[in-house]
C-alpha cells in the first residue's frame, strides 16, 4: 500500500509504527507526525477543528484532496502530452516517470504512472521489463505500453490474441449451426461493415494501434492456424481486420499492406454480393500488376480471395453471368469477365497449397472447365426455360416431354475431381433451391452425394442448403421427395459426419410439422445419437423429441356414442278411442 514512499524520503506507515515503538509520549508523537506531513497550508491549520466539530474524520479529508490532486494530476499530464514541442513534451514526461516510477505499485498513485507511460512513445526498456515481470503491473497498464510490451514478445502476444481467434472461430460456427433457417437471413446477411463491428475484430485492431510489427504478427498467426485447421473463417479475420484499419484510416499499416486496395475493391463488391464491370476491371488490374519479384503478393491475395464471403460474392456472380449468357446466346469462353471470376475463384480456392507449397503463382485454369462444364450448366438453365414455356402453352400444345431426370455423368465425374467445377456446381444448386425449381434440385441432388473434398457435406453450405430448403416447405409432405432428400443425401454421410447429423436435425426442427409420421418416425430411428456422438447433436436431437412428443394426440378416451335414436310415444289409434 505504501510502496515506494521511502524512495523518495516520505514517511509511511512502518515510519509512524517504528517512532510510537520507541517514543515516550505517543500523542505528542502523533501530533509531529502529522504535522511533518500534514498539507503545509498554515491557513489551513486553524479550518481543520471546524472539521472536527462536524465529525468528520480527518482520513476522509486527505483522502478527498488526494483524489481532487489525483485528478488534477492526471489531467496536466495529458495536456503536457498534448502541448509544446514534441521532444521538450516527451523529455518532461520521461522525467515525471523516473521520478514516480517508483510509487507504481501504489494504488493511489499507479493511475498517475500508468497515464505517464501511456503518453510516451517509447517507454525505457528497464522499466517496461519491470511491468512485464508483474502480473498486477502489466494488467493495469494501458494498451499502449502493452504495445511496446509485445512488440518485442511474440509469445505474449500470442497468448493474448489466442482467445479472441478461438472465440471468432467459435461464433461463426455457432451461426453457421443456428436453429434460425431463412433464406432472408444466413451467414452471408451482414454487411462488411457491421462484421467489422464484431468484438473479436474490434479488439485485435485496438491492440494492434498503427504497430506494423503487431499487424504483422496477427497475420502470421491467421497464416499459421489457416494452414494448421485449413478453416477458412481465418482468412475472413484476415480481410476483416485490414478493413477495420482502413475505416479508422490508419494510413501506417494500410499503406503498407500490398493488399490494402485490392482488399477495399472486394469489400465493395462483397457489400453488393456482386462483381459489376467496373470493378472487375479494376480487380483484374490489381491481379496483373503484381511484378516480378513480388509473387509472394499472391499468398495474401490468395487469402484474402479465399474467404467465404468473397468466395460467395465471386460464385454468386458468377451463376449470374451464365444467366445472361444464354439470353446472349454466346459461350463462357467468349465472356471475359467470367474468365475473370473464375481466375478469382481458382486464386481463392488454392490459398492453403500455395501458401503450404511456398510456390507464389496462380493456378492453371483448367481448360474443361470452361469449354465443358460451364456450357453443361447453362444446358441445365435451358432445360428450365423449355420446361417452363412448355408448361405455359395450352394443352393442345404441349410437348410430350417431360422433365430430364436424368444428369449427364460428365457432370457427376466434374463435381468429384474440379474444385472449381465442385464449387460452382454447389452454387447453381442453391440458386434452383432458392428459385422453388424442385424438378431441377431432385435432378441435381444424387450428384451431390460425392463431391471434391466433400464440399457438398461442408457447413456452409449445408447452411445455405437448409436455409433454402424452407422455401419448398410443402413438398416434405412428399415420400418422394423426403426419400430423395434424406435417404439418397443426408443420411449417406450423417454415420460419418457429426456436422451432417446436425444440419440434418436442424432442418426437421424447423419442418418436422411438414414431413410425414411415418417418415419422421423412421427419420427420427435413424438420427438417434450414438455414444460417440458429441453433446450439440444430443441436444438437438433432445429438441427435436420433445416437439415431436408434443405434437403426438393425447390417448383418446373411449366413451359411448350417444344414440341419435328418439323414443316417441305411444299414439292410440282411432279404433281405442
Amino acid at each position: 500500500m505504501f510502496a515506494g514512499l521511502q524512495e523518495l524520503g516520505v514517511a509511511n506507515g512502518e515510519d509512524l509504527k517504528e517512532t510510537l515503538t520507541n517514543c515516550t509520549e505517543p500523542l505528542k508523537a502523533i501530533e509531529q507526525f502529522q504535522t511533518e506531513n500534514g498539507v503545509l497550508l498554515p491557513s489551513l491549520q486553524s479550518a481543520l477543528p471546524f472539521l472536527d466539530l462536524h465529525g468528520t474524520p480527518r482520513l476522509e479529508f486527505h483522502q478527498s484532496v488526494f483524489d481532487e490532486l489525483r485528478e488534477k494530476l492526471l489531467e496536466r499530464v495529458s495536456a503536457i502530452a498534448s502541448e509544446g514541442k514534441v521532444e521538450e513534451r516527451y523529455k518532461k514526461l520521461e522525467d515525471l516517470l523516473e521520478k514516480s516510477f517508483s510509487l507504481v505499485k501504489m494504488p493511489s498513485i499507479q493511475p498517475v504512472v500508468m497515464c505517464v507511460m501511456k503518453h510516451l512513445p517509447k517507454v525505457p526498456e528497464k522499466k517496461l521489463k519491470l511491468v512485464m515481470a508483474d502480473k498486477d503491473l502489466y494488467k493495469a497498464c494501458a494498451v499502449e505500453v502493452k504495445r511496446q510490451i509485445w512488440q518485442d514478445n511474440q509469445a505474449l502476444f500470442g497468448d493474448e490474441v489466442s482467445p479472441l481467434l478461438k472465440q471468432y472461430i467459435l461464433e461463426k460456427e455457432n451461426t453457421l449451426f443456428s436453429n434460425d433457417l431463412s433464406v432472408l437471413h444466413n451467414f452471408f446477411s451482414p454487411s462488411p461493415k457491421t462484421r467489422r463491428q464484431g468484438e473479436v475484430v474490434q479488439k485485435l485492431t485496438q491492440m494492434i494501434g498503427k504497430n506494423v510489427k503487431l499487424y504483422d504478427m496477427v497475420l502470421q498467426f491467421l497464416r499459421t492456424l489457416f494452414l494448421r485447421t485449413r478453416n477458412v473463417h481465418y482468412c475472413t479475420l484476415r480481410a476483416e481486420l485490414l478493413m477495420s484499419l482502413h475505416d479508422l484510416d490508419i494510413s501506417e499499416i494500410c499503406t503498407v499492406d500490398p493488399c490494402h486496395k485490392f482488399t477495399w475493391c472486394l469489400d465493395a463488391c462483397i457489400r453488393e454480393k456482386f462483381v459489376d464491370n467496373k470493378r472487375a476491371r479494376e480487380l483484374q488490374g490489381f491481379l496483373d500488376g503484381v511484378k516480378k519479384g513480388q509473387e509472394q503478393v499472391l499468398g495474401d491475395l490468395s487469402m484474402i480471395l479465399c474467404d467465404p464471403f468473397a468466395i460467395n460474392t465471386l460464385a454468386l456472380s458468377t451463376i449470374r453471368h451464365l444467366q445472361e449468357l444464354v439470353g446472349q446466346d454466346t459461350l463462357p469462353r467468349e465472356s471475359p469477365d467470367l474468365l475473370l471470376l473464375l481466375r478469382m475463384l481458382s486464386l481463392g480456392q488454392g490459398a492453403w497449397d500455395m501458401i503450404d507449397s511456398q510456390v507464389f503463382r496462380e493456378p492453371k485454369m483448367e481448360h474443361e472447365l470452361i469449354t465443358k462444364f460451364l456450357p453443361m450448366l447453362m444446358s441445365f438453365v435451358v432445360d428450365d426455360y423449355t420446361f417452363n414455356v412448355d408448361q405455359k402453352l395450352p394443352s393442345e400444345e404441349k410437348g410430350p416431354i417431360p422433365y430430364p431426370s436424368t444428369i449427364p455423368e460428365a457432370f457427376t465425374k466434374f463435381l468429384q475431381e474440379h474444385r472449381i467445377a465442385c464449387e460452382v456446381g454447389l452454387y447453381y444448386i442453391l440458386h434452383i433451391t432458392k428459385q422453388r425449381n424442385k424438378n431441377a434440385f431432385l435432378r441435381l441432388l444424387p450428384a451431390l452425394v460425392e463431391t471434391f473434398s466433400d464440399l457438398a457435406f461442408s457447413d456452409i453450405f449445408l447452411h445455405l442448403l437448409t436455409g433454402n430448403l424452407t422455401l419448398l416447405a410443402d413438398e416434405f409432405a412428399l415420400e418422394d421427395f423426403c426419400t430423395s432428400l434424406f435417404d439418397g443425401f443426408f443420411l449417406t454421410a450423417c454415420s460419418r459426419k457429426e456436422n451432417v447429423h446436425r444440419h440434418m436435425l436442424r432442418l426437421l426442427l424447423h419442418l418436422h410439422h411438414k414431413v410425414a409420421p411415418a417418415k419422421l418416425e423412421s427419420l427420427q430411428k435413424a438420427l438417434e445419437p450414438t455414444k460417440q456422438s458429441g453433446e450439440a447433436v444430443k441436444d438437438l436431437y433432445n429438441q427435436l423429441s420433445e416437439k415431436l412428443e408434443l405434437r403426438k394426440p393425447s390417448p383418446a378416451q373411449v366413451a359411448e356414442t350417444p344414440s341419435m335414436e328418439l323414443t316417441l310415444p305411444t299414439v292410440p289409434t282411432p279404433a281405442s278411442l
